[in-house]
């Protein structure tokens, strides 16, 4: 019985060991991920870069990786789907800062907020992250913060919702009313293309009786642990097998693309979940 729970533990611990090994594995590794939308609404075609839930990662010195990646697929436009930063007192915004800025010396750039973004911002902890992130980079990158752009060239609306926080409350979703959204944000023009930054993904119902035409959200980092024909294991909301964690889901004629996001924050495993970069191609 002795030697047999000697070999239980050190099966235990192996196992563990490769867990580890690969969840760094993954953390490391950029994936793809790519998407075509139709809408006759559109004067012409438009490449979208999404990217989601930086949490202050960095490929290579200053996202020099990430940054030629970008560079390399040439998108139009980019849309940056919340939580850059980690709102935790006592961190710096630069690595923030500095992908942000990189990215709108050569591209346009929108940005919604993401919980992070929202909480630096409303609580008095934080002290000046916030004001420090968006002063450094609203010359660079156009901070949607429940407000919308409208692209003319596209026939486009890009709309960024930035949630209160009692939606980001753990173990229940809150109920959101139909009007907080139209309160928020105004009704949506039907003649136009409309795109909503919703960094939160379980509000998708709502978000498609406003009036989106297409959600990108990031938020759950795909549920940490994607076990095949089960999905994403658990939610920031504590929320086992969350019904939106990565890819592309339909409502009606309303579409959302949830980003894995391309960093963590506080438990940083990654398994069968590599950090996801996508791409948009919207086609008239």
């Amino acid at each position: 019985m002795k030697y047999f729970l000697i070999i239980v533990a050190a099966l235990c611990v192996i196992t563990l060991v490769n867990i580890l090994l690969e969840s760094h594995r993954e953390n490391r590794k950029i994936s793809f991920s790519s998407y075509r939308i139709k809408d006759k609404r559109l004067k012409k075609n438009a490449k979208i870069v999404m990217i989601s839930d930086l949490h202050n990662a960095c490929y290579g010195e200053k996202n020099s990786e990430l940054l030629h990646v970008v560079e390399t697929i040439s998108p139009d436009l980019i849309l940056v789907a919340g939580d850059v930063i980690v709102g935790k007192t006592g961190l710096s915004v630069d690595t923030g800062v500095d992908f942000l800025n990189s990215l709108g010396e050569s591209f346009p750039v929108f940005v919604g907020k993401g919980n992070h973004e929202m909480r630096t911002s409303i609580y008095e902890k934080y002290g000046d992250m916030w004001e420090n992130l968006y002063e450094r980079t609203k010359d660079k990158v156009h901070w949607l913060i429940n407000d919308s752009i409208y692209l003319a060239d596209y026939n486009m609306t890009i709309y960024g919702l930035d949630m209160k926080p009692e939606y980001y409350r753990r173990f229940k979703k809150l109920y959101m009313d139909s009007a907080y959204l139209e309160e928020e944000l105004r009704k949506p023009d039907k003649r136009s293309y409309n795109i909503l930054i919703g960094h939160d993904p379980d509000y998708f119902e709502e978000y498609a009786a406003w009036g989106a035409d297409l959600c990108v959200s990031g938020h759950v980092h795909g549920g940490l642990i994607i076990i095949p024909h089960l999905g994403g294991l658990i939610s920031p909301m504590i929320k086992f097998f969350p019904k939106y964690y990565k890819g592309v889901y339909n409502i009606g004629d309303s579409h959302m693309i949830v980003s894995a996001g391309m960093g963590l924050h506080t438990l940083k495993i990654r398994l069968n979940n590599e950090p996801d970069l996508v791409t948009i191609n919207l086609m008239k």
